[in-house]
């Protein structure tokens, strides 16, 4: 019902159907309306991975490969500033311990391919310059967040370096023999959508390898996404795009945001309502200022609606907010801040670049 409400909400209003989720979800969490269960989890972690691989399909390596600069450049500026300028708010002037400040600013400092995806989508920039650099940027941004991570706080093992051959054997696999099966007159376009559980097949098992290694596999899977854009661009005959994307958008990533949006706890939140402005308004403002002078150097136009669109965090940061919580790296309180920052870095850019700074797109 949640799922339907929001969709409703976002078509009479015009606001983009993952933000109203989210809200949706923030008000049915606290006002007791629904509670998370371990098999909404699941589907949520699914769902966030399946955004994941869809945003990799928008991928145009030719457009990345002209405006590699200006995606390095990018990512560089939102990532590495936001990132010195969350972690000298929380270790010296809020005076977290430095371990918890760290994952903190790894966290925040990321830019959600779901919300990016997301907009790309209900804006229709798929196969634009825009949308390329919107997403070569993100990709860029996750890579260094994962690496932080990584190199900040995980302890890589046999089970981490068995995580990452097998994630690569999958993806030269993948790359190399799936349109065998796309292009199969027998298996192709069949009732039963067997190319769509393969991608279903691909996505769980780089998740099982990822959970027995210790690490992501969202760049995994993002890769995944990039390797198998060209079966899944908009003129593929065999409609594969859509038809991933129906299955998708009906329930699975409408959960994701809902239960994103049931994670903030808006009695912790309101309990250190300062603390979580500030570092709201320093991570947001951060992460444009270090988009905005490579875009407006490099691009003609929608330098604000660009960098707005990468000041936004959920996916990543969600994840790493997690591995803190588990790992006794941060308490629940911070956690709570954090998620409810991450949350509303969301919405509140996403709805100021749609309403206020609409992309302009040129014939290309």
């Amino acid at each position: 019902m949640l799922i339907l409400l929001a969709s409703c909400i976002s078509v009479k209003f015009g606001i983009s159907v993952s933000i109203v989720e989210i809200v949706v979800g923030i008000i049915a969490g606290n006002l007791g309306i629904l509670q998370v269960e371990p098999w909404m989890l699941y589907i949520a972690s699914i769902g966030g991975m399946v955004l994941t691989f869809l945003a990799g399909t928008e991928i145009d390596f030719e457009i990345v490969k002209d405006n590699f600069k200006t995606c390095l450049f990018t990512a560089i500026g939102s990532f590495g500033l936001s990132f010195i300028c969350v972690l000298i708010l929380c270790y010296m002037m809020l005076k977290w311990d430095l371990t918890s400040s760290l994952l903190v600013a790894v966290a925040l400092s990321e830019t959600s391919i779901a919300i990016v995806y997301s907009v790309i989508l209900s804006r229709s920039l798929s196969s634009k310059t825009i949308g390329t650099i919107l997403m070569g940027s993100t990709f860029l941004i996750n890579i260094a967040t994962a690496l932080a991570l990584s190199i900040l706080f995980m302890k890589p093992d046999i089970n981490t370096l068995i995580f990452i051959v097998l994630s690569v054997i999958i993806l030269c696999v993948a790359y190399k023999f799936s349109n065998k099966l796309f292009e199969s007159r027998k298996y192709s376009m069949q009732k039963n959508e067997l190319e769509i559980k393969y991608i279903f097949l691909l996505i769980t098992a780089l998740i099982f390898l990822a959970n027995v290694g210790g690490g992501q596999a969202l760049l995994f899977v993002f890769i995944l996404g990039a390797l198998l854009a060209k079966p899944f661009s908009y003129d593929n005959k065999n409609n594969m795009l859509k038809r991933l994307q129906t299955v998708a958008f009906s329930v699975i990533t409408p959960i994701f945001f809902i239960v994103g949006g049931m994670k903030v706890s808006i009695p912790i939140i309101m309990g250190s309502i300062g603390v979580f402005l500030a570092i709201f308004i320093v991570r947001v403002v951060s992460k444009f200022i270090g988009a905005y002078p490579v875009i407006s150097h490099n691009l003609d136009d929608n330098h604000m609606f660009i960098s707005l669109i990468l000041s936004t965090g959920l996916t990543f940061g969600l994840v790493a907010a997690l591995y803190g919580l588990n790992n006794h790296i941060i308490s629940s309180e911070i956690y709570s801040i954090l998620t409810g920052v991450l949350v509303l870095s969301a919405i509140l850019p996403t709805f100021i670049a749609d309403k206020f700074y609409p992309p302009v797109i040129k014939d290309e």
